[in-house]
């Protein structure tokens, strides 16, 4: 990254950008500007993700590690016009029903970009019974202030519905904003690939922006099934602490990024970052998963024949909402141990990962 780029810059402009899955190409496209300071050999995967190879120093034999963060963001999809020109709308990826009423929107059509808001039924109208529950999606609708002809003229079924949200940035380096999960990732890899500029790098690093993440972790599985990397690392967003929470529930913004571990992760990975972050002093977390992560790192771990996988995550606080916050800090030491972990793996690791039994 050249001196006039700065990671908090570019996150900034993500976040103003929509990206819902299955439309990630905005998004994408600004990805793709960053990456290629950093290489020129960068391609989309059939389903959509971006994949920057940064060739290794070493020989021949170089290590093949992918790196992978969902660019994709949560969203909503029309499925109905009413009459007045209401939209009804269904969830695209994990929207809180609680947290979208009375948000502007944006529509995605092909004639462009509509403005509207979600409305309900006001308060003063509803049942003693209705006010005790939270609205159900499906008796939200979207307004766009449009007479029914005319929104359909521009809207069809299918069109798909982001918030529309600038981001903020607050005090003592946090961040809030829509699409922090998983823009806060994809910041890290370019602070990664900053890093990594400065540090001797024996193996080929394949920087991956996947898809679809949101959807069912698509775009994860199907680009390591291209790129078929030695080891995969996921980088994605976790629970920041809140009051109420467990403590085993939640990490704390500002301390680090959390090293997770459980049998989706394969522990000598696990192990090498821990090794690293701590002959660095990078300030980080252990994050436990007893099943499922949730994250790419799920789909990456059982493609082809099986890649060892492990997983970074950025603390958040309000996952899938509008206000999603992170700590800025967290980010930049993500990055950093991330380009640190990378710099440290040759190939006596990589066959080392496939003596499991040994280890």
């Amino acid at each position: 990254m050249n001196e006039t780029m700065d990671a908090k810059g570019i996150l900034l402009e993500l976040l103003e950008l929509a990206g819902p899955s299955g439309h990630e190409q905005r998004v994408a496209r600004k990805i793709r500007d960053v990456l290629s300071c950093f290489t020129d050999d960068i391609r989309v995967d059939p389903l959509g993700s971006l994949i920057a190879c940064v060739q290794g120093e070493g020989a021949n034999d170089r290590p093949r590690i992918m790196i992978a963060a969902h660019m994709d963001e949560i969203g909503l999809i029309v499925t109905k016009i009413e009459e007045g020109g209401y939209l009804r709308v269904a969830n695209l990826g994990g929207v809180d029903a609680r947290t979208i009423v009375a948000q502007e929107v944006t529509v995605h059509t092909k004639k462009g970009d509509l403005r509207g808001i979600v409305g309900s039924k006001p308060p003063h109208l509803t049942s003693a019974e209705e006010r005790k529950k939270a609205i159900p999606l499906e008796s939200l609708y979207v307004d766009l202030a449009m007479p029914e002809h005319q929104v359909r003229e521009y809207v069809e079924l299918g069109d798909c519905v982001t918030v529309y949200r600038r981001p903020m940035e607050l005090q003592n380096g946090y961040i809030a904003g829509k699409s922090l999960d998983n823009r806060a990732s994809v910041a890290a890899l370019f602070v990664c690939l900053q890093e990594m500029k400065r540090l001797r790098v024996q193996a080929d690093v394949y920087m991956v922006t996947t898809v679809q993440e949101e959807l069912g972790l698509r775009g994860a599985g199907t680009a390591a099934f291209g790129i078929h990397p030695d080891l995969a690392i996921a980088v994605d967003v976790t629970f920041g602490k809140l009051p109420g929470q467990a403590p085993d529930q939640s990490m704390i913004l500002g301390e680090g990024p959390a090293i997770c571990f459980g049998p989706n992760i394969h522990r000598n990975i696990h192990r090498r970052f821990l090794d690293v972050a701590e002959d660095l002093r990078i300030p980080h977390q252990i994050e436990l998963t007893q099943a499922s992560t949730g994250t790419d790192a799920w789909a990456i771990q059982v493609t082809q024949g099986g890649i060892p996988s492990g997983l970074v995550s950025i603390p958040l606080r309000y996952m899938h909402t509008s206000v999603e916050t992170v700590n800025f800090a967290d980010i930049e030491m993500t990055g950093k141990l991330l380009a640190h972990f990378v710099a440290s793996i040759d190939r006596s690791f990589v066959e080392g990962l496939r003596c499991y039994l040994k280890n």
